[in-house]
């Protein structure tokens, strides 16, 4: 494409230095900047692009978009918004790919990976073609990207979402943080269907108040659109009847509004609910229709995140018993209450329990079936909402038997002041501190007896640790089953 062709998106831009070549890929690294790229200097909170334009075009660049005045001998376009213009051309670029397609956001504080592996397990199932976005990659066929953020750049997502239109994909199910909302991470992207699971405290290091949090994941339903029917495409807002927030997004979204829920009305809702170790079942009622659900997630979180992937999947009105079919056969999503066995007589579930409501609705689901003692091992994040710390640190030692106090990431952060903070939620009260994770789950493993569990909170599916600002191999999963074989050969 050439560059005024890009430049047709915008509306309000100066070029400096003629030249109209042409543009093979948008970059936002100068790193990554090749022959024919145009490069955007994008002004973030720890770098600005602008510093780096001239290594752009050392490497090949054939064009610059600024919005801060450089000195560059290839044509440069000035825009008072360089991120709000990456947003733009990108969609232009990548040939508007939203609009083909189905595209599915999850916002909320928990459950938005388990519910896009829901959606596109049960779309799949149905018939649709669907990719995916978020913690853990953008997947789509055999292909897999590994991602930075939860929800990848702008150009990334347009890039991708192309790039599994043109490879057959009809839907795209994606995790919306409240940071990418923010951000302008999803600017230019269509969405169909909004979701909703709940609001709890977490990013307060970026939003500062509760209240600023909420309005961040708000504009998922603000962007869905103000009109009926004139796209062709259906717009929905799926909402957690038993989160009042969801009372908020439902007079900020002009879509139709879906609801899910346990305690409250709903449209979709879940009836007699009984969890144990092996599964979960419970009664569907989805507007006086009632139907029977056993599937082998466990948990009442569990219970949430299929209700709200019933309701969005069933606005392309796909047959409710074959939904739920394909519920049925979920084992179970990575580091999302995931047991390790190693032949050991007690239990061990990883889980990326990282924020207090997290915690305490995985604990909680643990008490359901424990018969002995439940072990927890739990840390906080460095570089990240500190007001939670001493809070994880309370609701791991009145629910557990022992809680071990431990490092997650601790990034730029001393992890002995880490540990101070969450202790100050728990003086007085029995527990134990070890630094060293890898430690604190050996210990956990061998103090466990027959018929104890042990829950590994706050890393799920990551394979890394974060100390400084070097990732270091380190896999919760890995590390207790080395544990429980070396007791096991004892």
């Amino acid at each position: 494409m050439k560059l005024a062709d890009c430049l047709e998106a915008l509306r309000d831009f100066r070029q400096d230095r003629e030249g109209n070549p042409n543009i093979s890929h948008l970059v936002i690294d100068s790193r990554l900047v090749q022959p024919g790229s145009l490069f955007f200097c994008i002004k973030g909170h720890h770098r600005d692009g602008h510093l780096y334009a001239a290594m752009a075009e050392k490497k090949g660049a054939a064009a610059i978009i600024a919005q801060d005045t450089i000195q560059a001998s290839v044509p440069v376009v000035y825009v008072s918004d360089t991120h709000r213009a990456l947003a733009m051309i990108s969609d232009r670029f990548y040939g508007y790919p939203s609009h083909d397609l189905h595209l599915i956001g999850v916002t909320g504080t928990n459950g938005k990976t388990t519910i896009t592996y829901l959606v596109r397990a049960i779309q799949e199932a149905c018939g649709m073609n669907t990719g995916l976005i978020g913690t853990m990659g953008m997947h789509y066929k055999n292909h897999e990207v590994s991602v930075e953020n939860t929800t990848p750049e702008v150009h990334l997502i347009h890039e991708n979402l192309s790039k599994m239109r043109d490879e057959g994909a009809v839907s795209v199910v994606m995790e919306t943080s409240s940071n990418a909302l923010y951000d302008g991470r999803v600017h230019g992207c269509d969405f169909n269907v909004g979701i909703f699971t709940n609001l709890t405290e977490d990013h307060l290091d970026l939003h500062g108040t509760m209240k600023d949090y909420m309005y961040a994941k708000s504009l998922l339903f603000s962007q869905l659109g103000n009109s009926y029917g004139c796209s062709g495409k259906i717009k929905a807002a799926v909402l957690n009847s038993d989160d009042p927030v969801s009372e908020v997004y439902r007079h900020m979204t002009a879509a139709h509004v879906m609801t899910y829920g346990i305690d409250h009305p709903a449209d979709f809702r879940a009836e007699s609910v009984q969890i144990t170790p092996k599964g979960t079942s419970f009664t569907l009622n989805v507007r006086g229709e009632t139907y029977p659900v056993a599937m082998k997630l466990i948990g009442k979180f569990s219970v949430y995140n299929v209700l709200a992937s019933l309701a969005a999947c069933s606005v392309n009105g796909f047959a409710m018993e074959e939904m739920i079919h394909a519920v049925e056969q979920v084992a179970g999503v990575s580091g999302r209450f995931e047991t390790v066995s190693a032949g050991q007589d007690f239990s061990v579930i990883v889980d990326y329990s990282h924020t207090p409501d997290s915690l305490e609705n995985a604990l909680a689901t643990i008490k359901e079936f424990a018969h002995k003692r439940i072990l927890t091992v739990v840390g906080c994040g460095g570089d990240r909402e500190r007001g939670k710390r001493p809070i994880m640190a309370r609701i791991a030692v009145e629910n557990s038997d022992l809680a071990i106090l431990t490092s997650d990431n601790p990034r730029t952060e001393d992890p002995e002041f880490i540990l101070s903070e969450m202790e100050s939620g728990v003086q007085g009260r029995d527990y134990k501190k070890i630094t060293d994770r890898r430690d604190a789950i050996r210990f956990a493993v061998g103090q466990a007896e027959p018929g104890d569990i042990i829950l590994i909170a706050g890393k799920g599916h990551e394979d890394y640790q974060i100390i400084g600002t070097v990732k270091h191999h380190f896999d919760d999963r890995e590390i207790a089953k080395k544990a429980i074989i070396e007791i096991m050969e004892k």
